[in-house]
């Protein structure tokens, strides 16, 4: 009897206990990493700075072999930087930074690094279009009207090199939902 007794002390205790030790916080540190996966699209052609996307971690975030962090907290991000693609020179940026995460039902102000990207330039390319153009509407104007023909050709074939550039290069950024961002901690948070 005392023996069931003392096994069943042992159980309530373990009971009592391991869900608190579970639920134990800690301070996640500058420079932890925390992987995020979004639970919504979010473009750069139509977001705006400050906007909130919503997600939640990717996988647990450990300290000491604790995890202060689990899969599947709720995560507040902030659009932190975007800028939809130009005709001609400018790329497109978006980048988006954790706001807030929740744990355990207390919801926690984080500062991290942003994450997100920036398409490259297209200088080059579109330096190609309307110099191509200018040069092929020169030969074609230098045949059928000598120089005063080339320099009409000139100006002809770089217009609509120009049109060709400015028609052809507008691409924008695009996270879709279940896009995973890995982002940095940047100053300590202490999760209780």
């Amino acid at each position: 009897m005392k023996s069931r007794i003392r096994l069943a002390s042992i159980f309530l205790a373990l009971a009592l206990v391991l869900p608190a030790l579970a639920q134990a916080g800690g301070t996640v540190p500058e420079g932890t990493k925390i992987t995020v996966v979004t639970d919504q699209s979010v473009g750069s052609k139509t977001a705006k700075a400050g906007q909130t996307v919503t997600g939640s971690v990717a996988q647990d975030v450990i300290v000491g072999g604790k995890v202060v962090i689990p899969k599947g907290s709720s995560v507040k991000l902030t659009v932190s930087a975007v800028q939809a693609s130009g005709r001609l020179s400018t790329p497109a940026k978006l980048y988006l930074r954790v706001r807030t995460v929740t744990v355990g039902g207390k919801t926690y102000t984080i500062a991290t690094s942003s994450a997100g990207r920036t398409l490259g330039g297209k200088g080059k390319r579109d330096a190609g279009f309307i110099g191509g153009g200018a040069a092929g509407g020169a030969v074609i104007g230098a045949l059928a009207g000598g120089g005063k023909g080339a320099a009409i050709g000139a100006a002809a074939g770089a217009g609509a090199g120009t049109a060709g550039a400015a028609a052809t290069g507008k691409k924008d950024i695009v996270f879709p939902a279940e896009t995973k961002l890995a982002f940095t901690v940047r100053a300590p948070v202490t999760i209780n």
